[in-house]
């Protein structure tokens, strides 16, 4: 499995060190938010590395629904309890939840369409930003602080028509942006296809806080830092 260079387990006891996570979400996903560097001072596990482990362990379902409800720091060993009547809570040695899932209908443990739907929503999900995010900001005529973003995985859901995928690719259907103040809901609704037939559709949601006026010279600018950062650390690999 391609994940198995991206975490370690020791007993019931799964773990990601910073530099799996910073690798994961780089080379896999093509997300590049600061927050998954290893010396970041906030740093956390990708959310779509937690999912992706997720399908690993407890397979795919018809229906998923993700939630997201605390970061995974560096340092902390996870646990991942058996599925019971469709609900799985990853929490840590305290007791802590930091993902909540449920799932219905048929599923398999197949890997083979698990790593193949798993790195299709990841690669997916990590052009968010800049070529989903900032169209949409720019479109309502707001933008998260560039020197202190804060954009919040909250979850994410699916429904699939069946689950023997033999080439699923994901498609952006619609995006949206709901604005309450300072902070806003964003929502990714997207198509799952199985070679030319769409079997499934999904939504992925993110929460942004500290809403400001647009600026698109400040946006220019965190773009050409992210684009140039991208590009050298691909180059060195």
């Amino acid at each position: 499995m391609y994940l198995d260079e991206f975490y370690t387990q020791k007993g019931n006891l799964v773990s990601v060190s910073p530099e799996q996570a910073s690798r994961f979400a780089k080379e896999v996903a093509g997300d590049f938010n600061p927050i998954h560097n290893p010396d970041a001072k906030r740093f956390c596990v990708p959310g779509d590395l937690l999912f992706s482990l997720i399908l690993a362990k407890v397979g795919l379902s018809q229906q998923m629904s993700v939630t997201f409800s605390g970061m995974v720091g560096r340092g902390v060993d996870l646990i991942f309890p058996e599925k019971t009547d469709g609900k799985v809570d990853l929490i840590d040695e305290k007791g802590k939840v930091y993902t909540h899932v449920e799932s219905a209908g048929d599923s398999t443990t197949d890997s083979t369409v698990i790593e193949k739907l798993s790195k299709e929503y990841v690669a997916f999900s990590g052009q968010n930003f800049p070529f989903v995010m900032v169209p949409l900001m720019r479109k309502h005529q707001v933008m998260f602080n560039t020197k202190r973003p804060l954009v919040m995985y909250e979850s994410m859901s699916f429904k699939l028509d069946r689950v023997d995928l033999a080439a699923p690719t994901l498609t952006l259907v619609e995006s949206s942006l709901d604005i309450d103040g300072k902070r806003g809901e964003v929502h990714f609704l997207f198509d799952i296809k199985d070679g030319d037939e769409v079997i499934g559709q999904g939504d992925k949601k993110l929460l942004v806080g500290g809403l400001m006026p647009f600026d698109e010279e400040q946006m220019n600018a965190m773009i050409e830092q992210f684009t140039e950062f991208k590009q050298a650390y691909l180059s060195n690999l």
